[in-house]
């Protein structure tokens, strides 16, 4: 339990930027785990995102996605993180790819993403996201 406790004292008390990363990296090992309440909770309850979409509709996406594929990917390229005090932007690029799990995956997709985080209680939150494929 100590060690546990150490281990959350130190994930808070990184830079703000240090904090947002680690969040973005437990919400991109959730979603290639398949744990969509966990990926979730990094969601703002007003998220907005591409064409409409809400934060009931990003987990029911979610959902889908992680059921109809038994294995799932998320690369990313490198963040471009900019912080301006309680909120920041995120932009990068990722492949998602899904598929049976066997050595190759059947769906493969490249998108450049922005996305907008802020604190929330504390922790960062994702509240709006557009990604659309490379150009």
């Amino acid at each position: 339990m100590a060690l546990l406790a150490l281990g959350m004292v130190a994930c808070r008390s990184g830079s703000p930027e240090e904090r947002l990363r680690q969040q973005f990296s437990a919400m991109q090992a959730a979603a290639e785990e398949k744990r969509v309440g966990d990926f979730m909770e990094g969601v703002s309850a007003d998220f907005a995102g591409a064409r409409g979409m809400d934060r009931a509709a990003l987990h029911n996406l979610l959902r889908l996605r992680t059921l109809g594929n038994a294995s799932i990917g998320a690369s990313t390229g490198p963040l471009d993180v900019q912080v301006q005090g309680d909120t920041a932007t995120v932009k990068f690029s990722a492949l998602l790819t899904g598929g049976s799990g066997r050595l190759l995956p059947e769906q493969m997709q490249a998108y450049q993403i922005t996305s907008g985080w802020r604190l929330e209680d504390g922790e960062w939150r994702v509240y709006y996201a557009q990604w659309d494929p490379p150009r």
